[in-house]
């Protein structure tokens, strides 16, 4: 009779086992399979594939009448904006300005940056980024505008940054591949992200919630979404937004140039699809400009230079070749 009571009362402990993971997987594991959720993971660039003086490298080249020499000016950049700053480095930079910590190039930490810290080209990222230029440790910046800390920053230490337009970019939200809603409005996308819309069914997808993804503090991206908020706060994430569908947001070409990632799908905001030809039409409402950054008091005659080249039709022929747009002709 004991042995029974001990069989029926282990029996009891394994049910509600299999009863817990059961609904575990209903709740979480079941709605994850196939919730079309992986539109957001945060992606790094190879940058391997951006190297000056690399036959192999994805650069834009072009026949430059203009060739650099003497007091070279070192240059950063944000991660979306790593194929511009390198193709100048490829174009205008002498063989042998970019160069290694134990002289070959590595990938083995964050970034995937081992340049010597006599190398013309560095790579400290839109967040490390603005405090290098501001630091003087860099010379020119390729960045989208700054967060209000990164121009609290420049101002705290008494330095004055130089904003000069050389390209213009779209602002995108995408899905994954598997939802079925195609686009929809700059509200309906503040909404989202103000904590106020919180399903799909809501916005013409399926019952599941919506996991409004953010990016960064700092980075270009989340700065550029926080002016795409205005005045609306972002609202706190359900827990349960996990187990919902993503929704993300980045640059156009960073998203379809250089992380190629097949399983999203751009949105079209406000019935108005981000192609080519809508945002060099201006048709697409999220349109900005990208800067070359220096600091006022950087006498390094070669900054001009480079700068009136990059306005030049050969500048901005390079800056369509790497697959952004270039400024509207006057």
């Amino acid at each position: 009779m004991k042995l029974v009571k001990q069989l029926a009362a282990l029996l009891a402990v394994v049910m509600v086992f299999a009863l817990f993971n059961f609904s575990m997987y209903r709740v979480f594991t079941g709605r994850l399979g196939n919730n079309f959720s992986g539109a957001s993971q945060l992606k790094m660039i190879e940058l391997e594939k951006y190297l000056p003086f690399q036959p192999e490298s994805d650069l834009a080249r072009v026949d430059a009448s203009v060739k650099l020499s003497g007091d070279l000016p070192v240059l950063d950049g944000a991660s979306a904006l790593v194929p511009v700053y390198a193709s100048v480095i490829e174009n205008l930079y002498p063989q042998g300005s970019v160069t290694y910590e134990g002289g070959t190039f590595s990938d083995d930490n964050y970034y995937g940056e081992n340049f010597a810290s006599d190398s013309v080209m560095q790579y400290y990222n839109t967040v490390r980024g603005y405090k290098a230029i501001v630091d003087g440790d860099t010379d020119l910046f390729f960045s989208g505008g700054p967060s209000e800390e990164q121009k609290k920053y420049a101002q705290e230490q008494g330095v004055e940054l130089v904003y000069v337009p050389i390209g213009r970019e779209a602002f995108v939200f995408f899905v994954n591949q598997a939802n079925p809603v195609d686009g929809l409005t700059a509200d309906q996308i503040r909404d989202i992200y103000a904590g106020d819309c919180t399903n799909w069914k809501d916005v013409g997808g399926p019952n599941r919630a919506i996991n409004p993804v953010t990016r960064i503090a700092g980075s270009g991206s989340q700065t550029r979404m926080e002016k795409f908020m205005g005045d609306r706060p972002f609202g706190l994430k359900s827990p349960f937004a996990i187990t919902g569908g993503s929704l993300g947001y980045s640059f156009r070409f960073y998203l379809e140039g250089m992380v190629q990632d097949n399983s999203v799908k751009l949105l079209a905001l406000n019935g108005v699809y981000p192609s080519m030809e809508n945002i060099q039409s201006g048709a697409y409402p999220l349109v900005s400009e990208f800067y070359a950054i220096y600091r006022a008091d950087n006498d390094n005659e070669n900054i001009q230079i480079l700068l009136d080249w990059l306005l030049s039709p050969e500048g901005q022929e390079m800056i369509a070749a790497t697959g952004y747009i270039p400024l509207a002709k006057e």
